[in-house]
């Protein structure tokens, strides 16, 4: 469907069976978020919230829930995007067979934005940011915040809407020192376009002119989220997947998408920044509060019958999961194709993404020689680590598989399968004093850590341990142990105190263990957590706790450690870290009151009763 407006798409999804009302009036501090959060967990319909308690506003929720919702909703022009995807990536396709892809080249004129007369009316109403449903999503959040949010700026020195720059960067609606209708909070982190921006913005002492779509056609939300190249606008992609142009205008001197749902214009001052935070953010943790920019508020405006889309992001998998796994179907090869020798890329969700990325790579430098060891696999590491938001990943595992039946995406599987080939004393590859995720606090600092490549390649050199070795049975002083997959134990220890007191720790491990290291030759991973039980209980959890809570630089230790030469090894497994750190951000939890109050709409009689039934 190529839909107009946001209540298109939500109709057609409440006739097709996709949505469900909410008639009850909802609190929008924690019940609205607690709300989506179980109805997203049982994989539940859209949500359509009709009484939002102190707002005028619907609100809509849980759209993009479900990768076959997503599908469903663009399912007039999924395959088309597919398919202009793979001609970029093969452009003699088009002349090879012309007649099949001229559906797709139609499409592609839907790409060019509209902009819409002046004399039309901008949108409905003018409204103020305390008109808007102020939602908070988790306890310890700052204030509400804008979670589908469409980021729009201009280049200064090339302006117009074909080098403008759409993207999903978080706002701050009200709390710490904000003053409401008057400021707002803009965050957004590394790599994004919005930063080549403002960098513009400032070198010539100008305001950045910033305007925040919310809802309309949902291929807008999606154009926002979508890692297209540098100089390619979002707005065209939006055109393409939602079947209909971009329309826009001006109204004075900020871009104005005419079919979103809202839209606030203001301007972003060289030198101006605020505390934006803390926010329950996607890897499960919080976000702290850091100073980030100050958006002044210019005006509001809001379309007749407006509805305010939003998500809730906490620990992973959450809706921006099926965001990641439409992106992954559209784009397919994309991404392996723009890197040499690269034949896949999985960025691993239940980790919070950034921090564990596993790829295929090709080795092709020595087929002449007998010996398989990584060497063009290090070469297409450095590639990935220097590439977009590929380059955010915390842990990258790179194997390649000359039979071609591995695949990143079956997480498990291809971590046994580079465990078993991995030599601990040759393929870790240490990159410290870099950058990290914004979100991700396991470093020395805001978007500063360390990175770790595990490369392996050749024939198994280990069969993985399906049980636990007696000797880490009697090591002294464990308070609790567990598998977490083959190759992998959790071992408990009291809470983490500094990292003088864990050097000696892990020092103590290593002198028990250092031995007797055939007997731990099916291990390549002992991991150090807070709730061994917790931690081994299932693959999702040891995913979560293990490279979230771990800067390798500083956490990663080894059985039999050693440095030759600058080079980092160990003869026996590596010694993991994953304790809660005293400078890491508290985990995301709900509020057991706001559960209470939320069951009411769970019970028979309720309007969510049949959606967990």
């Amino acid at each position: 469907m190529s839909y107009a407006s946001l209540e298109e798409c939500l109709l057609d999804l409440e006739k097709n069976g996709h949505l469900i009302r909410i008639r009850e009036e909802v609190d929008p501090y924690l019940e609205m978020a607690s709300i989506h959060l179980r109805v997203y967990e049982a994989g539940g319909p859209a949500l359509l919230f009709e009484k939002v308690k102190g707002s005028r506003f619907r609100a809509a929720s849980n759209i993009f829930g479900t990768l076959e919702r997503s599908k469903f909703i663009f399912r007039e022009n999924f395959t088309k995007v597919q398919q202009l995807i793979a001609l970029k990536n093969d452009p003699l396709k088009a002349l090879r067979h012309p007649i099949d892809n001229l559906a797709t080249g139609m499409a592609a004129l839907k790409a060019l934005p509209l902009k819409n007369p002046v004399r039309k009316p901008v949108l409905y109403e003018e409204i103020a940011i305390s008109d808007l449903p102020l939602i908070q999503h988790w306890p310890m959040d700052g204030g509400a915040f804008v979670t589908l949010p469409q980021v729009y700026t201009e280049d200064i020195g090339q302006p117009g809407i074909m080098h403008a720059n759409l993207g999903m960067y978080r706002i701050q609606l009200n709390g710490n020192n904000y003053q409401l209708d008057k400021e707002i909070g803009l965050h957004y982190q590394l790599h994004r376009g919005i930063g080549v921006h403002q960098t513009k913005a400032i070198a010539r002492g100008l305001p950045l002119k910033v305007s925040c779509f919310v809802g309309g056609p949902p291929a807008h939300s999606v154009a926002a989220v979508m890692p297209l190249p540098e100089g390619i606008s979002e707005m065209t992609f939006a055109g393409v997947l939602g079947g209909r142009r971009f329309r826009y205008t001006y109204q004075d001197g900020f871009a104005i998408s005419t079919d979103a749902d809202f839209v606030i214009t203001g301007e972003v001052y060289p030198g101006e920044n605020k505390p934006e935070g803390p926010f329950g953010d996607h890897l499960g943790y919080y976000s702290l509060q850091h100073d980030f920019p100050l958006m002044r508020v210019h005006k509001v405006y809001a379309r007749k019958n407006a509805i305010w889309a939003f998500t809730v992001v906490g620990r992973p998998p959450q809706e921006d999961t099926s965001f990641g796994q439409l992106i992954h179907e559209m784009t397919g090869e994309a991404i392996p194709n723009e890197i040499p020798g690269l034949q896949e890329v999985h960025a691993v969700d239940a980790a919070g993404v950034h921090p564990l990325l596993l790829a295929i790579g090709s080795e092709r430098y020595t087929p002449y020689s007998p010996a398989k060891q990584p060497a063009e696999l290090l070469t297409i590491a450095n590639h990935v680590l220097g590439t977009g938001q590929l380059s955010l990943a915390k842990f990258l595992f790179i194997t390649a598989d000359d039979t071609g039946q591995l695949t990143a995406k079956e997480v498990q599987p291809f971590m046994e399968y580079l465990f078993a080939r991995i030599d601990l004393s040759r393929d870790i590859h240490f990159y410290t004093h870099t950058t990290m995720d914004t979100l991700d606090y396991s470093g020395t600092g805001l978007n500063s850590g360390s990175k770790v490549v595990l490369a392996a390649y050749g024939d198994p050199i280990r069969e993985l341990a399906r049980e636990i070795p007696t000797a880490i049975q009697e090591i002294k002083g464990i308070q609790g142990m567990g598998l977490a997959m083959p190759g992998v134990v959790m071992l408990q220890l009291p809470s983490f105190r500094d990292y003088p007191t864990a050097h000696a720790e892990m020092e103590r491990i290593n002198q028990q263990l250092i031995d007797d290291l055939e007997a731990l030759s099916g291990l390549v991973m002992l991991v150090v957590c807070d709730d061994a039980r917790f931690a081994s209980d299932n693959l999702r959890n040891y995913l979560w706790i293990t490279y979230t809570r771990c800067n390798p630089s500083h956490d990663i230790y080894g059985i039999g450690s050693f440095t030759e030469n600058k080079h980092w090894g160990c003869k026996g497994p590596l010694l993991v870290d994953a304790r809660i750190k005293p400078h890491h951000a508290p985990p995301v939890e709900k509020d057991p009151e706001v559960e209470k109050k939320v069951d009411r709409l769970f019970r028979k009689g309720g309007s969510l009763y049949e959606v967990l039934k």
